[in-house]
């Protein structure tokens, strides 16, 4: 399903190019037409003035013709070349903090129809490690952001205590033998820190602010860890607090609890913010329709927090995404 900006850009950019049509093969051919029989009975420049101005192109239909080409160039772009997106969470950081946008690239997973989202042409499949955007799988209309983890056929185990995971590719669930090489660097403090709200009942989590290093974290605040993960040919910072363990909440049916079978056509997302995101181990795979592009580079990024307004802009964090 479409979102609502692509619907009203995909309508408006339908009902400008028929104005345009009509315009151009019609009504155009028929003003010059009419303007032609006219100059053979009418001579002087202050009729002929007249005579333009009485049948000039009406306001509205010059508007439209207008505007066509501009919101054609758009919709083309922003369908099957590049869209923008804000980051509006903390589930990405390191790689990708609140109030960075980003751009799309929208043919990385397949040219697709604006309107009903189904795949016009395959242009090439997810690999694990990239930072894709895809349809939120429990309510379309949200896009989410995370980072490719499993592919069609991937056993995914993930350890909540060591914050480590398994892929097992190509495999089933009788039979999986070669583990794929994970390297992770050894576990480092972060100048991130997790704030925590504690004034209602049930406790729940507000956000990451830089604290820097030496500097004590407040009581309602846990200090987070950081260290390298390197997942085929992709290395990239991953966040995680050890001393939390969480235990996943989508329980694939036939294995235990944190263990996972990539069904066809579908992935394995997670975010790098490993003990803050909301991601495949709470409720499932990701349909490959669901899937909009990869994430390329950082075109811009205010210097903000979840619910606040931003203070700067981080002109340092432009550039590409690893």
């Amino acid at each position: 399903m479409a979102n609502t900006f692509s619907l009203i850009l995909s309508l408006a950019t339908l009902i400008t190019g028929i104005i345009w049509l009509i315009d151009r093969f019609k009504l155009a051919p028929a003003r010059k037409k009419k303007m032609a029989q006219q100059q053979k009975v009418i001579e002087g420049s202050v009729e002929q003035t007249h005579l333009a101005e009485s049948i000039h192109k009406p306001s509205w239909v010059d508007t439209c013709s207008s505007i066509f080409p501009i919101l054609a160039i758009v919709l083309i772009i922003r369908s099957f070349i590049y869209e923008p997106f804000q980051i509006p969470s903390g589930s990405m950081m390191p790689t990708l903090l609140v109030g960075d946008f980003i751009l799309v690239e929208k043919f990385a997973y397949g040219l697709k129809d604006p309107v009903t989202q189904t795949t016009l042409l395959e242009t090439g499949k997810p690999k694990r490690g990239d930072i894709a955007v895809f349809k939120y799988p429990k309510d379309p209309s949200v896009d989410f952001v995370k980072r490719v983890i499993g592919l069609p056929g991937d056993k995914i185990v993930y350890d909540p205590e060591q914050k480590e995971l398994r892929i097992y590719p190509n495999c089933s669930i009788s039979n999986c033998e070669r583990a794929l090489p994970i390297i992770y660097s050894s576990l480092k403090e972060s100048e991130w820190s997790l704030f925590f709200n504690i004034d209602s009942m049930v406790e729940s989590q507000k956000g990451s602010y830089q604290i820097p290093l030496g500097e004590p974290v407040p009581t309602n605040a846990l200090r987070q860890a950081e260290r390298i993960e390197k997942l085929d040919e992709t290395s990239h910072e991953i966040l995680v607090i050890p001393q939390v363990y969480t235990q996943s909440r989508y329980q694939q049916p036939g294995l235990p609890a944190n263990e996972w079978i990539v069904p066809p056509k579908h992935y394995f997302m997670m975010g790098d913010n490993r003990d803050n995101s909301a991601d495949s181990r709470m409720w499932g795979f990701v349909p490959e329709e669901n899937l909009v592009g990869r994430a390329v580079i950082i075109w811009f990024s205010l210097d903000k927090h979840e619910g606040e307004w931003p203070t700067g802009v981080r002109l340092s964090r432009i550039g590409t995404i690893n």
